[in-house]
C-alpha cells in the first residue's frame, strides 16, 4: 500500500520509462500531488500490467494533480551522454517543465544528478512505496508507450506495437533480418550474439 512522503514541502515525484529498450526515447515524468490524494490501483507501472488500467489511472493522475509535467530525450541525445545521465536529464527536463518550483525532489532509484539547488532523495523501488513516484511512473510508462505506438505504425516490422522498444524476441529477429532505423540506440548492443538468441528462443 502506498504511502505520502512525510513531509510539509512541496514534493515532487520523478521517474522514467524506457530505459532498458533499444529503440525509442527515455521519458520521465514529475508528479505533485495534494496531500489528500488516495487511490488504492495505484502501484509501481511495472506491476500494472493492464494497459486499460494504466490509462485509467493516467486520467485520474492528470486530474488530480496539483502540477505534473512529463519529457522526453531522443536516442541521439542517450548515445551522446549515455542511458543513465540521459535518463537523470530527462528528469530535469520534467522538473522545468512544472508550472511551480518543488522544494524537494524523490527520485526513484540509487542514483541521480542534482537539479539546480533543489534537494532530493534517491529511493530504491521507491515507484512502490510513495503515490508521487508511482503516479511519475504511470506517466512516463503510458506517455512512451502511446509514442512508441504511434512510431509503431511506421515502422511495424519491429513489433513496436508490442515491444515497445524492449529487447524481445521478435525485436531482436528483425533487427538481425532488417536492421536497425533511426530510432535505434546506437550506444546499445543491438545485435545479440548468438548464444543470447539460442536462450532466448529456449525461454519462449
Amino acid at each position: 500500500m502506498l504511502i505520502h512522503y512525510p513531509s510539509n514541502k512541496l514534493v515532487a515525484g520523478c521517474d522514467e520509462a524506457g530505459r532498458g529498450c533499444l529503440a525509442g526515447p527515455v521519458f520521465a515524468a514529475a508528479v505533485i500531488l495534494p496531500a489528500d490524494y488516495d487511490n488504492p490501483d495505484l502501484d509501481d507501472s511495472k506491476k500494472i500490467k493492464n494497459r486499460e488500467q494504466r490509462e485509467i489511472l493516467r486520467k485520474d493522475i492528470e486530474e488530480k494533480a496539483l502540477y505534473y509535467a512529463v519529457a522526453k530525450s531522443s536516442p541521439r541525445e542517450i548515445d551522446k551522454i549515455n542511458i543513465l545521465n540521459a535518463s537523470f536529464a530527462t528528469m530535469h527536463k520534467a522538473v522545468k517543465k512544472l508550472k511551480t518550483t518543488p522544494e524537494l525532489l524523490l527520485i526513484d532509484g540509487n542514483r541521480f544528478n542534482p537539479y539546480k539547488k533543489i534537494p532530493h532523495e534517491t529511493i530504491i523501488k521507491g515507484d512502490g512505496i510513495y503515490y508521487s513516484i508511482a503516479a511519475a511512473s504511470i506517466l512516463a510508462k503510458t506517455y512512451r508507450d502511446k509514442y512508441m505506438s504511434r512510431l509503431a505504425k511506421k515502422f511495424p516490422n519491429y513489433h513496436w506495437h508490442t515491444n515497445m522498444g524492449y529487447p524481445t524476441i521478435a525485436h531482436r529477429q528483425a533487427i538481425i533480418d532488417i536492421g536497425p532505423c533511426e530510432h535505434h540506440r546506437q550506444s546499445f548492443r543491438l545485435y545479440p550474439l548468438p548464444e543470447q538468441m539460442r536462450l532466448f528462443r529456449e525461454k519462449k
